[in-house]
C-alpha cells in the first residue's frame, strides 16, 4: 500500500494552507478559522493533495465530537484517516462520498485477515469501525450522502433522544462487521514484589540481582519511579495523573503513617469521572524530593535558557491556585477556574513565582516543560527493553499499573472486611454492609467506574487466585483412590 495518505492535523498549530481550498480563502487561514467558528485544539484532515474538505471536517466541529475529550477526538480523526487512505491508495483514489459497502469488506479484509495487512486484533478492528461508523452516520444525518458504506444490522432501541448521533431512523442499526465473541481476556497485573522489580530494574536502572547499575545514566530514573509508584498505588490513568498541577497535590513531606488525599477534577478525569485520591505518605515523600531536586532544577536551568519567557499569553495562576488569569490579544483579560481546565490548556498553565514564571504542571521534562502522553508510553517501553536485557521476565503498562492497584487493593480490603464482619452479629453484619458497602464498590469509586458492573472484572482475578491456593493443594502425583480401601466383607484390599 502507498505510504501517502490522509494526514491528521490539530488546529490551529499545524497550518497547511494551499490557496484555493477553502472558500473565501483570501481573508487568510487564521481569520477563516476565527470566522467559521473552528475552535483551537480541533482535529482536521488534509486529503493527499493537501486539500481541506470542509464538509468532511465539519464532522470535528459538531457538538457530538467537540464533547468528547481531545484525546479521543485525535483517535478518531486517526481512525478515520486510515479509512480514507486505503481508499486513496487501495482502491482507486476514492473519496469518502463515494465509498461503498465493497469498500469497506475491502478494509475490514485487509486490516483483519490479509497477511500482507496489519491483522489487528478483534477489540482494534471494532474501535476503528465505530469510530468510521459515527462520522458516516453524522455524513448521513447532515445530508451529505445517501447511503451508508458500513453495513448495519439491527440492534435493541434504547430511548430516543435529539441530535444526529440518536436519530429515529439510525438509533437501532449497529456495524453488521463488529468482530465477534471479542473478550477482554484476563486482568493483566504484577503482585507488589513483582512490580518492584520490574521498576527498579526497568525504570531504576538496576541489575537482574537487584543492584544499582554503575553503567546506567538514566537522568530521570527517580522521577519516573515515583510517577510509577503514585499510579500503582492510586490506580489513577495516565492521562489524568500526566496533566496533575502543583496547587493539586498534598506535597507535605511530614510522614504521618498513612495517606494524603487530593481531589482530582472532572475536567482531566476520563468521563468525567471526578473523585478522591488517596496517596500513602511514603509517595508523598518520594513526590517533594522530586518536587525539590529534579524538578527545581529544570525550571532554573529553562529560566536561564529564557524559554517561559516565550510562552505567548500564558495562563497565570493566582495566589490561591484555583483561578487562572490570560491576557487576550485584544489587551483584555480572563480569569478561569483550573478545576474547568483540560489537560492540553494545562500546559499553558504557570505561575508567577520569585524568579519569574514557572510551569504549574507537576511533571517536567528536561527542557523544564510538561512532559507529554505520548513521552510517558515511551518511558513504559524504554523499562520494559531494559528488563528484556537484563533478561527478567517482566514487563508493563500504564493500565497494567492500574490494574495492579485494583486488584491489591480488592483483596486487602476483602480481607479486612471478612474480619470485620467476623466478629459482628447477623443484624450488625447487615447494618455494616448498609452503610459502609463493599469493597468492590470501594474500589470502583477509587478507581473512577461509573458502574460496578466495569469493576467486576477484578473478581475474577481474585478467584483465579483463590484457585491457585488451592491447586497448589493438591500433590504432585495423584495417589490411587482405590489403594487402601478395605473390603469390609473380606477384610482385603481392593487392587
Amino acid at each position: 500500500m502507498m505510504q501517502q495518505g490522509w494526514q491528521v492535523k490539530v488546529t490551529p498549530a499545524e497550518i497547511v494552507s494551499p490557496a484555493g481550498v477553502v472558500p473565501g480563502w483570501a481573508v487568510g487561514w487564521e481569520d477563516w478559522l476565527r470566522t467559521a467558528g473552528v475552535a483551537p485544539d480541533t482535529p482536521f484532515l488534509l486529503s493527499p493533495s493537501f486539500e481541506y474538505d470542509t464538509r468532511l471536517n465539519g464532522f470535528f466541529q459538531s457538538g457530538r465530537s467537540r464533547s468528547l475529550a481531545p484525546r479521543t477526538q485525535l483517535g478518531y480523526a486517526r481512525d478515520l484517516a486510515a479509512f480514507l487512505t486505503f481508499l486513496w491508495s487501495a482502491r482507486g483514489a476514492t473519496g469518502w462520498i463515494d465509498a461503498t459497502e465493497p469498500d469497506h469488506v475491502a478494509y475490514l479484509f485487509w486490516r483483519r485477515h490479509d497477511p500482507a495487512g496489519p491483522c489487528v486484533a478483534g477489540a482494534t478492528w471494532n474501535r476503528e469501525v465505530a469510530a468510521v461508523n459515527q462520522f458516516y452516520r453524522w455524513a448521513l444525518w447532515a445530508g451529505h450522502l445517501q447511503t451508508h458504506p458500513i453495513p448495519q444490522m439491527t440492534r435493541r432501541s434504547g430511548v430516543r433522544r435529539e441530535g444526529w448521533a440518536n436519530a429515529a431512523s439510525l438509533d437501532e442499526q449497529r456495524p453488521a462487521t463488529f468482530a465477534r465473541n471479542v473478550g477482554s481476556g484476563p486482568v493483566r497485573w504484577l503482585p507488589a514484589a513483582s512490580y518492584r522489580r520490574w521498576r527498579d530494574v526497568g525504570v531504576r536502572g538496576f541489575t537482574a540481582a537487584g543492584e544499582p547499575d554503575p553503567r546506567f545514566r538514566g537522568r530521570w530514573a527517580a522521577r519516573n519511579a515515583v510517577f510509577c509508584d503514585l499510579m500503582v498505588r492510586t490506580g489513577l490513568r495516565l492521562g489524568e495523573q500526566a496533566a496533575l498541577v502543583m496547587s493539586e497535590l498534598p506535597l507535605d513531606s511530614r510522614a504521618r503513617g498513612g495517606y494524603e488525599r487530593f481531589w482530582l477534577p472532572e475536567a482531566i478525569a476520563k468521563g468525567g469521572s471526578a473523585r478522591t485520591v488517596y496517596v500513602p505518605d511514603s509517595v508523598v515523600a518520594d513526590l517533594v524530593a522530586y518536587v525539590e531536586c529534579d524538578r527545581a532544577d529544570v525550571i532554573v536551568q529553562a529560566r536561564a535558557e529564557g524559554r517561559y519567557v516565550r510562552v505567548r499569553r500564558p495562563l497565570v495562576l493566582d495566589e490561591r491556585g484555583a483561578t487562572a488569569t490570560q491576557t487576550l490579544a485584544s489587551g483584555s483579560a480572563r480569569r478561569v477556574k483550573v478545576a474547568h481546565l483540560t489537560a492540553e490548556q494545562r500546559e499553558r498553565l504557570f505561575v508567577e513565582a520569585d524568579g519569574g514564571l514557572e510551569p504549574a504542571a507537576l511533571w517536567l521534562g528536561e527542557h523544564g516543560l510538561p512532559l507529554s502522553h505520548a513521552r510517558w508510553k515511551a518511558m513504559f517501553a524504554e523499562a520494559n527493553a531494559r528488563c528484556v536485557l537484563a533478561e527478567i521476565d517482566l514487563a508493563a503498562h500504564a493500565h497494567m499499573l492500574r490494574h495492579s492497584f485494583a486488584v491489591i487493593t480488592l483483596e486487602q480490603l476483602q480481607r479486612g472486611h471478612l474480619a470485620a464482619l467476623a466478629e459482628l452479629s447477623e443484624l450488625q453484619r447487615g447494618h455494616y454492609v448498609r452503610v459502609f458497602g463493599d469493597p468492590l464498590d470501594w474500589v470502583r469509586r477509587r478507581l473512577g467506574h461509573r458502574s460496578v458492573v466495569t469493576t467486576q472484572i477484578y473478581l475474577d482475578t481474585l478467584a483465579e487466585l483463590e484457585m491457585q491456593t488451592r491447586m497448589a493443594l493438591v500433590p504432585d502425583e495423584w495417589p490411587d483412590p482405590r489403594l487402601g480401601a478395605i473390603d469390609e466383607q473380606h477384610g482385603e484390599e481392593v487392587l
